[in-house]
């Protein structure tokens, strides 16, 4: 009778602390969904361009127009089959990784340093921040010309 009264105990006590740990899954901080005031974390963790970095390639776009160098050219813009393959977090395929130029030295003064394992670079009139480990596209800015 003793051990019944036991094992009921334990059981019960079992329950109340597991269930308690199952009801408290999934109200975890996950920085990719914002960290609570909404707004993302996503300028925050150096994973993409921010608005900073893109005025900044634009106003060294703006400046260096007439003289672009190869990769930022109007001739080396990509064909549409191969721009749509181009995608946010997605990886580089084998066609486009043929295609990846460095960014020019003074465009990459002017930017923060990339992420570990991460690099700038360029693809058909593209600047992309790529993790060169992976080939994964982490951001994109494309170049207009005029």
């Amino acid at each position: 009778m003793r051990a019944r009264f036991w094992i009921s105990v334990f059981a019960a006590g079992l329950l109340a602390f597991g269930g308690a740990g199952a009801a408290a899954q999934g109200r975890g901080h996950d920085k990719d969904k914002g960290n609570g005031n909404g707004h993302s974390k996503k300028d925050d963790d150096g994973n993409s361009f921010s608005s900073h970095d893109r005025d900044q390639m634009k106003a060294w776009i703006a400046a260096n127009e007439s003289h672009l160098p190869p990769g930022l050219a109007k001739k080396d813009r990509l064909p549409p089959g191969l721009e749509k393959q181009l995608v946010v977090r997605g990886t580089l395929p084998p066609g486009l990784q043929k295609k990846i130029v460095p960014v020019p030295v003074e465009l990459e003064r002017e930017l923060p340093p990339p992420p570990p394992d991460c690099e700038h670079v360029v693809i058909g009139g593209h600047i992309v921040l790529m993790n060169r480990r992976t080939s994964i596209v982490l951001d994109i800015f494309h170049v207009e010309l005029r």
